[in-house]
């Protein structure tokens, strides 16, 4: 780890904090850099079952190093091949978020704007501080939002989205949460505790299920109705053979809680 990304591992949690506020934590290469490198190793640790993104000082994540960007057009071929490898790297992040086992959390204050909304709506899920503004704004400096409206227009509806492409306007935590872009919208006093509230009940779960379950999630989604009716009848047929699920059934029919393994 450097300290452009810090990391806290409690329990079964993992926190991971943005840390560039002097950018507003702009995605910059080395940014993408870190966070793939650390969210593979989540991927490969069983004793985490959540990871919390979130940002340091004013701003969750202000969308990609425009700096950086600009000094890449000064190359040969006017920063072509810089921003080939860097949106691609981006997008192999976000799906990185989407295919590793564990939930991801965005806690997001301040504001998300362009790839720092993208970000958030490649996250499973998402609380957001109650003053905190969503926006993929880049058409206001004439740089249409095309990498984050693949996740933007997964997360909220079809028309919605378009409107925040064009217009480059922000919404509100109300709003995003009206839409679907976030779970839940609270004072900012309340935000880390609502966030790791949030990050427990999930770990709390039976881990192997949760898995399970976050991998049938995305992969139904893609697939027609009898298909992922087909798929899930057995993804769940397998759940119900997992030693831990049969053991879960039997607490509950017990009427006690059950203790899990893994």
């Amino acid at each position: 780890m450097t300290d452009l990304l810090l990391r806290n591992d409690k329990d079964a949690v993992t926190t991971l904090t943005l840390n560039a506020p002097q950018k507003l934590n702009a995605l910059s290469k080395e940014m993408l850099t870190e966070l793939q490198s650390t969210l593979d190793d989540l991927a490969k640790n069983s004793n985490i079952r959540v990871v919390v993104l979130r940002g340091a000082g004013k701003a969750f994540c202000a969308g990609h190093d425009l700096k950086q960007m600009t000094a890449a057009r000064k190359t040969d071929d006017g920063g072509k091949e810089y921003f080939n490898a860097l949106f691609a790297q981006c997008g192999a992040l976000m799906q990185s978020i989407t295919n590793m086992p564990q939930p991801v959390i965005a806690q997001v204050h301040g504001i998300a704007t362009a790839a720092g909304c993208q970000l958030v709506a490649s996250c499973d899920m998402a609380v957001a501080a109650n003053d905190c503004r969503f926006g993929v704004n880049g058409v206001n400096i004439g740089l249409f939002c095309s990498t984050p409206m693949v996740a933007l227009s997964r997360n909220i509806p079809r028309k919605q989205a378009f409107e925040m492409l064009v217009t480059g306007e922000f919404i509100n935590a109300t709003r995003a949460c009206e839409l679907g872009l976030i779970n839940r919208a609270v004072a900012p006093d309340d935000l880390e505790a609502a966030t790791i509230d949030l990050a427990q009940k999930v770990a709390a779960q039976l881990g192997v299920a949760v898995k399970t379950g976050k991998a049938a999630f995305y992969a139904q989604a893609q697939m027609t109705l009898s298909e992922a009716y087909d798929f899930t009848g057995q993804v769940m047929a397998d759940n119900m053979l997992f030693r831990e699920t049969k053991n879960g059934i039997a607490a509950f029919l017990d009427k006690r809680k059950p203790e899990w393994d893994q």
